[in-house]
């Protein structure tokens, strides 16, 4: 397919694995790295796994089902498909296929077992769901002897949150009791092989926050440890700070009454403007900035604490109107841009 060459840090990747603390905004990031793949001429699918139908939110299309549905084109003749991974349709499909149980896989429906299977049973519901985006992964035109091509030259899966990415990439270890043999075993090991192999990587998305920060740093160390292959960090939501660094420096130092000598220098300059301006709402003005400054200061901080990890590092705008208007589109432009893809 035609589209700009890819020479991102990531252009070799072929399974992107984005998550992120809750709140961070890894379902938007992940449908922008979906858009930022299909502009290179790609045929892009992105999967989720959590039924919340973020993906189809972000695409403003209406909800996903359990098969590929085209939600995004581009120029290039690139494209994007989407699908939302159900644990008990995608237990239903693998019965039929595997076991050929037709009408006896609604039997066990009615008495309750698929719903054990996907909800009780530790580990088997995110076999079910990875298996499903390892299945899509996989697929190809033509039968696997004939060495057809593979349907999707990218594949973004929208992950679980940081807390629990880990425990579902690493399901192997989840189901060694429960299926030491069979189709169900070997299923999980082809899926080990896949989201730790050279071409796959998970990618996590943050804010300049405390409490993300650190919850990222953990998921970084638990990754490793898992012999999973980390990608880049996406620091979310940034803002622009509005003031230059002298200004935000000035601010911060400056003792009460430099503060209030600054209030009588604003006020001024506001009612030469010809704005009419009293000290209590300038007072207020001063004060935010002050607020600002303080935030940019930590902002600062918490960049340092990611950089120092040593893992490409992006950083992605703050969207006023949120998605709409062009934002993924915007978002997409930046992961080009700060060469991640």
């Amino acid at each position: 397919m035609a589209g700009q060459q890819s020479t991102g840090t990531f252009a070799g990747t072929r399974l992107h694995i984005v998550t992120g603390k809750g709140g961070t905004g890894k379902t938007t990031v992940a449908a922008a790295l979906a858009i930022a793949l299909a502009r290179q001429g790609k045929r892009v699918l992105i999967a989720e796994v959590e039924g919340r139908q973020g993906i189809s939110q972000a695409f403003n299309v209406p909800p996903l089902s359990g098969h590929d549905e085209r939600i995004f084109a581009d120029k290039s003749g690139g494209e994007v498909y989407g699908i939302s991974v159900d644990a008990k349709e995608s237990l239903l499909e693998y019965l039929q296929i595997f076991y050929r149980l037709g009408r006896a896989g609604s039997i066990l429906e009615k008495v309750g077992a698929i719903d054990f299977a996907t909800t009780i049973a530790p580990g088997v519901r995110d076999v079910l769901l990875i298996g499903k985006v390892y299945e899509a992964a996989g697929r190809r035109s033509g039968s696997r002897r004939s060495g057809g091509r593979l349907v999707y030259d990218a594949v973004v899966l929208d992950a679980p949150p940081t807390g629990r990415i880990v425990r579902f990439l690493n399901v192997n270890h989840e189901v060694a009791d429960i299926a030491r043999v069979g189709p169900i075993k070997s299923q999980a090991d082809s899926i080990t092989r896949m989201v730790r192999h050279g071409t796959s990587h998970v990618h996590l998305v943050t804010l300049l926050e405390e409490m993300p920060v650190q919850e990222t740093i953990d998921a970084i160390a638990e990754l490793r440890e898992a012999e999973l292959n980390v990608g880049a960090i996406l620091v979310n939501q940034v803002r622009n700070p509005l003031l230059t660094d002298d200004e935000l420096a000035a601010i911060s130092a400056g003792t009460a009454a430099e503060r209030e000598e600054m209030v009588e220098a604003v006020q001024n300059d506001l009612v030469t403007a010809g704005v009419k301006a009293t000290k209590v709402m300038v007072r207020g003005l001063v004060a935010q900035a002050g607020d600002l400054a303080d935030r940019v200061q930590l902002q600062r901080q918490e960049d340092a604490v990611l950089a120092a990890q040593g893992l490409p590092l992006a950083h992605l705008p703050a969207l006023p109107g949120g998605v709409e208007d062009g934002g993924l589109s915007v978002l997409a432009d930046c992961l080009a841009e700060e060469g991640i893809v």
